[in-house]
């Protein structure tokens, strides 16, 4: 037989594995990693959410070391900086917990959680006696900068869980 006559095609190679659908394996894998970014999301949102009261009330405090610079008014930023510290510990911690607070216990309550004693030694003692000042005295004896620092300080470092 004449090999030039027999009824012989040429190789045909299957069509190439298509990449869809994805097999069970893939989408398993696709679903734990979207539901693994949504909870990290949802942890970044958290944890915004939970930062908002220190934003604002870091807002605050610059707001008025800002109007003591224009103004010098040592008595107003005491009256300020104390009601802020209240406003923003009570958002912090439990009610029952802040409300009640004044003098050396406000003082060692403010300082719990903090790597120094800014509150019941430093400078931030004079939180407690600065409102009370008499206003045409001025700033005379008080370490404002000092002052307004362990109240940035406070703000910035979280409530510790033992608090109270």
């Amino acid at each position: 037989m004449d090999p030039a006559q027999l009824p012989l095609r040429d190789l045909h190679l299957p069509a190439e594995i298509s990449w869809w659908p994805l097999a069970p394996g893939w989408w398993v894998l696709l679903v734990l990693t979207v539901a693994g970014l949504g909870w990290l999301l949802y942890g970044a949102l958290l944890r915004w959410r939970a930062g908002k009261p220190r934003r604002a009330a870091l807002r605050c405090l610059a707001q008025l070391k800002k109007a003591y610079q224009q103004n010098g008014n040592a008595q107003r930023l005491g009256i300020d900086l104390s009601e802020l510290l209240r406003r923003a510990m009570l958002a912090y911690a439990p009610r029952s917990e802040v409300a009640g607070l004044a003098g050396e216990r406000w003082l060692d309550w403010l300082d719990q959680g903090m790597d120094d004693k800014a509150f019941s030694e430093g400078a931030g003692r004079m939180i407690e006696s600065l409102p009370y000042r008499n206003p045409e005295l001025k700033a005379q004896g008080v370490d404002i900068d000092g002052l307004i620092n362990a109240v940035y300080k406070r703000l910035q470092t979280p409530i510790s869980a033992s608090a109270g």
